[in-house]
Formats: structure tokens, sequence, C-alpha cells
């Protein structure tokens, strides 16, 4: 019986047409060592760009142009917090690399799909490529002063501007097609806690989360004064948390994907008593 079975086996795999033994070879490409590596800068401040290492932050797109014009880009990825990004697992080829975050985009085109302005970044990666994009985000958020702890509560002043002009949102936007003059409206600030010290929307602790709304243009009033947040709920005692503040526009990045993005303040570190 078992010499029956190891017939009907060895016919079986004969019949696939296996005599050039392509059925047993070993993938032997070589696999990808390539190394991408770069920061996305504020370009009137010279400072990154502070993001969430997430599908909500700073988007990274490559598209390997070496096998022509009609190709499908590579798995996407995104930069760290700290708006610093690395693939070392990259193919060797011609790149056309692009970001996508809460700032202008860098690759604009009319309704037409006529291009209005390019700033992505198209190059050789061999060995390790090193880039820089220099972009204009929304909002610059920071905290002001130091939080205060009372009773499990931490309260921050969180401070809230335009680091792009309404005018000059509009200018570059505008072309784009479908504006909006909402676009340009703060609709919430938050104030993450998390155990982690990469604090973000991503990995905040909710029950002690907090978020302010604002409707329309309420919040023009508050732009550039200090705004207080109050963390929800009671954090248990002796712990270490981290808080971050963050704040959006009503404004979609890339164009259309609905994703609306926040922009960071840095991360602070807080002792609960």
């Amino acid at each position: 019986m078992k010499k029956t079975i190891y017939y009907i086996m060895t016919a079986g795999v004969l019949a696939l047409g296996l005599p050039s033994c392509s059925f047993f070879e070993i993938d032997n490409y070589a696999q990808p060592e390539e190394t991408v590596k770069g920061v996305v800068i504020d370009v009137a401040t010279g400072e990154p760009v502070l993001t969430e290492q997430s599908t909500n932050g700073i988007r990274v797109r490559m598209t390997e142009l070496s096998y022509g014009p009609n190709v499908i880009h590579n798995p996407d990825f995104y930069c760290r917090d700290d708006g610093s990004f690395q693939n070392t697992k990259v193919f060797k080829g011609n790149y056309n690399i692009r970001v996508d975050g809460p700032f202008i985009p860098i690759v604009r085109e009319n309704p037409d799909g006529e291009l209005i302005e390019d700033n992505s970044i198209t190059c050789d990666v061999k060995g390790t490529t090193e880039l820089r994009f220099e972009v204009e985000p929304f909002l610059k958020v920071e905290f002001v002063g130091e939080p205060v702890v009372s009773g499990g509560k931490i309260t921050a002043q969180v401070k809230v501007t335009r680091a792009v002009s309404v005018e000059r949102f509009r200018e570059q936007v505008e072309p784009m097609g479908g504006y909006n003059s909402n676009f340009t409206n703060v609709t919430d600030v938050r104030l993450f806690v998390s155990y982690s010290s990469t604090c973000s929307q991503r990995s905040q602790y909710s029950a002690l989360s907090s978020k302010i709304e604002y409707g329309g243009a309420s919040f023009e009033s508050h732009l550039g004064e200090p705004i207080t947040m109050v963390s929800s709920g009671t954090a248990k005692p002796n712990r270490k948390l981290f808080i971050r503040a963050a704040a959006r526009i009503n404004y979609g990045t890339p164009a259309g994907s609905g994703t609306r993005r926040y922009n960071y303040s840095e991360v602070k570190e807080v002792n609960i008593p």
C-alpha cells in the first residue's frame, strides 16, 4: 500500500511538468536592504514637525519608478513622533517620495489633474539615502509653563497659533478646487495623557485625556492665548504619566481623504504624588 501511494504522488508531481525542477527552486532574489531616512521640517522655523506614529500621523509614500510610469506605490509607512522617518527594507531603484500630514500639501494639482506644484523628491535609492522635506504646518501647539497636579488631576496651559496664515493657506489650497473658508477653522484642542513617552492619539489613556471642541470660527479669539486644559478622571497616585497637547483644523490631508491630522506639542513628563 505504501508503494502505491508513493507511485501516485510521484506520478502527480511529474504530471505538473517538474522535469525542470522549477517547483523545488529556492527563491534566491536579494532581500531589500537599502535604507531611506529623513525628517519633516517646518520651513519657517527649521524645527521638526511633531506628529504621531500611526495612520493619523505623517504618511511617507514611496513609488518605485524603475518599471515605468504606471506603477503602484510601495506600502506606506509613517513618521516617528519627532517628525523623523526610516525604512531599512527598501529595494534599490529610482523612487518618487512624498509626505502628507498636517501641512500644506507638497504636491498640488488643479481639478483637471494638472500639476500646480510638486515638492516631492525623486531620487535613486542605494545604500542609505537621507532626505529632508520642508513644509508649512497648519498650526503650532505648545505648552505655556509647567503642568500642575492636584487631587490626581493634571492642569496645563496650552497655546495654539497659526504656523501658516489664512491668506497663505487659501493661496496654496484654493487652486486645487473645492475650497471652503471653513477649512482653516480650528475644530478641537486635546490634552493626551499616556503611560508612554510616545504620548499621542494612538497611545493615550482615554480615561484621563480631555478634549475641547469649537464650532465654526469660534476658536479665532483663542489663537495665541493660553487655554486651560484639565485631564479627565483622576490619576492613581505614585504614577509617572506623560502629556501632550494637539490641535487640528477642518482640512484633511491628503486632499479628499477626510483624514484631519493633528499638529502636536512636545511631550511633558508628569509625576502623580
